[in-house]
């Protein structure tokens, strides 16, 4: 058991919605409402993880898979911010303010923060008699650097949430992130009093092991201090984001494994996707990779580029072996429903590639940072022991001092055998895992589910699992989108979903899928593209030529749901005119 200082720390009470009396005893279940526990990595591929084709050893992952279900066209929305967005909220991201990034561009859709049209899951679970946790990444408002406590109107605390650890930010160093948070106050990790050297894997501050060790924290703490009270709990990784930092530990192990190179571990991950079962071989096809994006005078260090990214992949399954374990310990594995899925697709960003890197001194040539200094850079200039942080190409990736994304043609293996990647809204852009396992409900072990769900999905396969409310009016009178997604429960026994339709819009990147059918385009004046996902989903042979009508009525259907769903005008700039 984590050993955490001052662990049992009082809870805040409770803020129920003013609007509703609800409460666990008034639900008067025939049995108890489960735990809810979401998972969700970051910049992961649809074939990074081992049950989904992956050489990585994600045993945990593999366990949950092999007792529940894994489906095979699920999807999120090709990017973080609006990913969590959609997430939290049930709605597609625009409905909820962050159709881009954190900032404001003008537009309802567009404004960089959760608006107060939405509510978040632990806003409908709370009435619900439900306790909640966040462990991990936030990036749903653009308020990191808060003046006072209003400028907080949208951090966790104040949507929902009972305790938090994490960060406020979107990306960041492993080694020493900025806008570390424990529940409504910066917090430094090197001058925490509550998860010191002791608590953290060989003294080491790494955000992976934090982000797991708190969730961990807030299962036990949950069982010994709430009795029976059921939990939400959203665990919100970094891994594997760039930069590519891991434990020495965990690189070790993958030392010489993509030595064969991208063509060959992407072969073998196809054949083993097959072999699962997670991708037809009749609808898919390994197209080239770009000669472009391979690295030759730099292999060696784009070699261990992989092996880094690699181990935080491994890194994060364990500490999901811990979360696992701490539901087992306090008697609340079975019935607690478990979902573990990512927000986009592999990243194809060149950030930190480009030029020359240079070595590391032998020596520190900046001074150390006091401990309680507070990191407050994306990037950070320095370790805290004094070395300069280091990019370009040869910066063999892994410490602290180093900043380095895994490119283009390692993202394509991780989208094995999709096409194109985070930011785009063709299947590697938007394509993830989903496993669900839940003992006490979920029969189905093993099982492959082909149902096309989206994570707008999760906020109605919530409501319906609790016995949760969702409001109309919330926040003060505020009048509450309706959620747009159809709960899962019914594939939990195999049973079909009927909805209208599924989509998408990000940077101009946009989409609609019917059926098998689904109508994309690259950018805001790109073409249209017609596919039939059940014959290419590969997405290389387009039908718009062959099939007129269909993109036509299509791209009518999009139209409608752009123009309901906030979504236009799209992509607008920065100085777009405010409504």
């Amino acid at each position: 058991m984590l050993r955490f200082r001052f662990a049992a720390i009082c809870f805040a009470a409770a803020t129920i919605c003013p609007h509703s009396t609800a409460t666990a005893a008034d639900l008067a279940p025939s049995e108890p409402p489960p735990n809810i526990i979401y998972i969700m990595s970051d910049d992961m591929g649809y074939s990074d993880i081992g049950c989904y084709g992956s050489e990585i050893d994600t045993p945990n992952l593999n366990a949950l898979a092999d007792q529940g279900i894994r489906y095979t066209q699920f999807y999120n929305t090709a990017r973080c911010c609006p990913t969590r967005a959609s997430l939290l909220t049930g709605l597609y991201p625009h409905q909820a303010g962050i159709g881009h990034m954190m900032n404001d561009r003008g537009y309802d859709g567009y404004r960089g923060d959760l608006n107060r049209n939405c509510v978040t899951l632990a806003e409908v679970l709370k009435p619900a008699g439900y306790r909640t946790y966040l462990s991990g990444k936030w990036h749903v408002t653009k308020q990191i650097r808060p003046q006072n406590e209003a400028d907080k109107h949208n951090w966790p605390r104040q949507r929902g949430f009972d305790r938090f650890y994490g960060t406020i930010h979107g990306a960041g160093s492993f080694f020493d992130p900025n806008t570390l948070t424990r529940d409504n106050q910066y917090i430094s990790p090197a001058d925490d009093p509550e998860y010191g050297p002791e608590d953290q894997s060989n003294g080491t501050f790494y955000y992976t092991d934090a982000i797991a060790d708190h969730a961990v924290r807030f299962i036990n703490e949950h069982h010994f201090e709430t009795g029976d009270q059921p939990f939400f709990m959203y665990v919100s990784f970094t891994a594997a984001h760039w930069p590519m930092h891991a434990l020495e530990k965990d690189v070790a192990k993958y030392k010489g494994k993509y030595d064969a190179g991208y063509d060959a571990v992407r072969a073998a991950r196809y054949q083993k996707m097959i072999d699962l079962g997670v991708i037809d071989p009749n609808a898919t096809t390994l197209f080239p990779i770009p000669e472009n994006a391979k690295e030759t005078e730099f292999w060696e260090w784009d070699k261990r580029n992989m092996e880094v990214y690699a181990a935080m992949i491994d890194n994060m399954d364990q500490g999901i072996g811990r979360i696992v374990d701490a539901l087992r310990d306090t008697g609340q594995f079975e019935n607690t429903l478990i979902c573990f899925f990512q927000d986009n697709g592999g990243c194809a960003e060149n950030y930190g590639r480009g030029g020359k890197g240079v070595d590391r001194a032998k020596t520190a040539t900046l001074p150390e940072l006091p401990n309680n200094y507070l990191q407050g850079n994306m990037q950070p200039k320095q370790t805290r022991d004094g070395f300069p942080v280091r990019t370009g190409k040869g910066v063999m990736a892994g410490p602290a001092d180093t900043y380095i994304g895994y490119g283009r043609a390692w993202a394509t293996v991780s989208n094995t055998p999709f096409r194109e990647y985070k930011h785009w809204v063709h299947e590697g852009g938007i394509s993830t895992p989903l496993i669900v396992h839940w003992p006490a409900k979920v029969t189905r072990h093993g099982e492959l589910e082909h149902t096309p769900g989206h994570l707008v999905d999760l906020m109605a396969t919530a409501v319906d699992v609790s016995g949760a409310d969702y409001p109309a009016v919330f926040h003060g009178g505020n009048r509450i989108n309706p959620m747009e997604g159809k709960s899962l429960v019914p594939t939990f026994a195999g049973q079909p979903i009927e909805r209208e339709a599924i989509y998408w819009e990000h940077e101009g990147n946009r989409a609609i899928r019917v059926g098998d059918y689904k109508l994309v385009a690259k950018g805001a004046k790109g073409k249209w593209e017609l596919y039939n996902i059940a014959a290419d989903r590969s997405e290389q042979h387009d039908l718009a030529d062959e099939q007129p009508e269909r993109v036509e009525s299509l791209a009518a259907m999009w139209q409608a749901y752009a123009e309901r769903a906030d979504v236009l005008p799209i992509n607008p700039n920065k100085k777009g005119k405010k409504k």
